[in-house]
């Protein structure tokens, strides 16, 4: 096989790329690839056959498959050919089991051309409360009656979110659930549970195929945008396989995996082998997609992070039809282009919180922003397209006990479903709004009825009305509605959590009225929510999130699912899975 290396052979080889035609392989040459049985069954250490040895290019060759020859555009298909499912699985049969057991439910659910699935990153049922009351507030009224744009979606289900090996989830394990239908370990992108975490050469033998690969192989658009890194966990999971999440650029490569010429996930990105690649893809993570001497357009002092050399945007734009973009004016004037594939990268790393986008210096796009030009792009395709969409710094807002920007994000995200559900007819596209998983954060304390969420707790008193004054701890301190079981917010910082050690919240200590910026202020940009346990960092929470659906297909959402049942309800309502 011969794979273009030098930018001369790049170019060459799309000129002859463009007279060649993929035969489209038939329905039984669609494998998924996922072992027989799972550590449900079985000790993962005890299975055989599960790590083929790579040997440098050549295997990683084999394993991208040919990433060159890409299929010539065809008219829509009545009816797709359906998935091939390694029923040996147990994930799978069970997606299987639990997708006959809704079909009965709603037999007549309807047929999709379109889907769009939105990740509110974190977003577990207490975000999604307080952030309905933080836009309802910000609107003009009490809060607790104001309708986010996915409350008004006619289906809801719920969803575990349990890794293989963790009862409280990461982003990597989660998302592979959702689009392949297998559960699998923490950490780890496009794979099964038999995967060694950090060895490069377990993935082939472990690599499931993903809602994308099926997606373009019967010949959708697809598309993929994200608040944070484009190759962060959420989005890579759409069209990586890696053994570890933090392989982005190969800089974050083991020694060993880089000699072999295992792909990163920003390679895997831009040499996507399915159909004719993705067609969109927008979110932050510029550096790990250029050379390490190459300047960032943004930033003088921000540089590449690519060791290889490679310039990964020059590569996507050498394609016929793909344009790159790195602002918002570019994205506003991608119309005018007509460009059939976008990559648009606006952060060297994530993007910035939407409390603080406004003040970035190159014009950065919204997250509805994105949304809405990812479907005018998308939707030009007869045949139909999938999209994912994540809200991905809902959930580094969280991590850090900032409810005023994580809840800032998640009116951002509600908007971006807004636009979605305005650009789509619910005729022939499904809208699904979810969560990877939650986090540790809380709603409490007996608040009156439009009391600040962001604030103080104000009781009613013996007549059932607001008390003339915030309600005080046990020791005469008053406290927020929110907070966090655990995280960096907690009164007084912790050595063990790599803190200052001398460093104490005057405002939680001492009640000081004269704290400063957000230490005093809890509706303050800058605030950090109450910890009951002190942590460098606040942690996900193990609780099932909530999903909501409509249009066609959405009815097979009902019920508590496991979190990989997403993917066959999907399938299903694009006609992958007949009954």
């Amino acid at each position: 096989m011969f794979l273009p290396k030098t930018r001369a052979d790049r170019l060459v080889w799309t000129a002859v790329e463009a007279r060649m035609v993929r035969r489209r392989p038939s329905p039984g040459q669609e494998r998924r690839d996922t072992p027989r049985t799972t550590r449900r069954h079985r000790d993962r250490r005890g299975r055989s056959g599960r790590c083929r040895a790579w040997t440098g290019a050549v295997g990683c060759a084999i394993w991208l498959g040919s990433a060159c020859a890409r299929p010539a555009p065809s008219p829509p298909a009545a009816t797709p050919p359906p998935l091939a499912l390694a029923t040996g699985n147990a994930w799978v049969r069970d997606g299987l089991a639990a997708l006959s057991r809704a079909r009965q439910l709603a037999p007549d659910a309807g047929r999709a051309k379109n889907v769009i699935l939105f990740i509110g990153d974190g977003m577990g049922i207490s975000t999604v409360t307080a952030a309905r009351i933080f836009a309802g507030q910000a609107s003009g009224g009490s809060g607790e009656e104001h309708q986010l744009a996915f409350d008004t979606l006619p289906y809801v289900a719920l969803l575990k979110t349990y890794n293989t090996n963790q009862q409280v989830p990461d982003s990597a394990g989660t998302m592979t659930a959702m689009v392949t239908g297998v559960k699998t370990q923490s950490r780890v992108l496009g794979v099964d549970e038999s995967v060694v975490l950090g060895d490069y050469r377990s993935v082939q033998a472990a690599r499931v195929r993903t809602l994308y690969e099926e997606a373009e192989a019967r010949g959708l658009a697809t598309g993929v945008v994200s608040t944070t890194r484009i190759t962060h966990a959420t989005p890579a999971a759409c069209y990586g396989h890696s053994a570890n999440r933090d392989w982005e650029s190969d800089a974050e490569l083991p020694a060993e995996a880089r000699a072999a010429g295992f792909p990163d996930l920003a390679r895997q990105l831009v040499e996507f082998a399915a159909g004719d690649g993705l067609e969109v893809a927008m979110g932050g993570g510029r550096s790990a997609f250029q050379p390490q001497a190459h300047r960032d357009p943004e930033y003088a002092d921000r540089y590449g992070s690519r060791l290889d050399g490679r310039d990964l945007i020059a590569e996507w734009q050498a394609r016929p039809g793909s344009a790159y973009v790195w602002n918002r004016d570019q994205l506003e004037a991608l119309g005018s282009a007509d460009p059939v594939r976008v990559l648009g990268l606006f952060e060297p790393s994530h993007l910035r919180f939407e409390a603080d986008r406004a003040a970035d210096p190159a014009g950065e796009p919204s997250l509805s922003q994105m949304t809405g030009a990812a479907i005018d792009l998308l939707a030009r395709n007869p045949r139909g397209f999938v999209l994912m969409v994540e809200g991905g710094r809902i959930d580094h807002a969280h991590h850090l006990t900032n409810a005023y920007r994580a809840l800032s994000d998640a009116r951002e995200f509600s908007e971006a479903v807004r636009v979605a559900r305005a650009k789509t007819r619910p005729a022939d596209t499904l809208i699904v709004v979810t969560a990877d998983h939650g986090h540790v954060f809380t709603l409490a304390g007996y608040p009156t009825r439009g009391n600040p969420i962001l604030g103080y707790v104000v009781r009613n008193d013996a007549t059932g009305n607001p008390a003339p004054g915030p309600a005080l701890d046990l020791r005469g301190r008053p406290y927020t509605a929110l907070g966090y079981a655990n995280g960096p917010g907690h009164f007084r910082a912790s050595p063990a959590a790599g803190t200052r050690g001398a460093s104490i919240r005057r405002d939680l200590e001492y009640g000081d009225p004269e704290a400063t910026g957000g230490e005093g202020n809890p509706q303050h940009p800058d605030y950090r929510q109450t910890t009951a346990v002190p942590l460098a960092v606040e942690t996900h929470s193990g609780e099932d999130v909530p999903l909501y659906a409509g249009g066609p297909g959405a009815a097979l959402f009902h019920g508590v699912q496991e979190q990989s049942y997403v993917f066959y309800a999907i399938a299903a309502a694009l006609g992958w899975l007949e009954p």
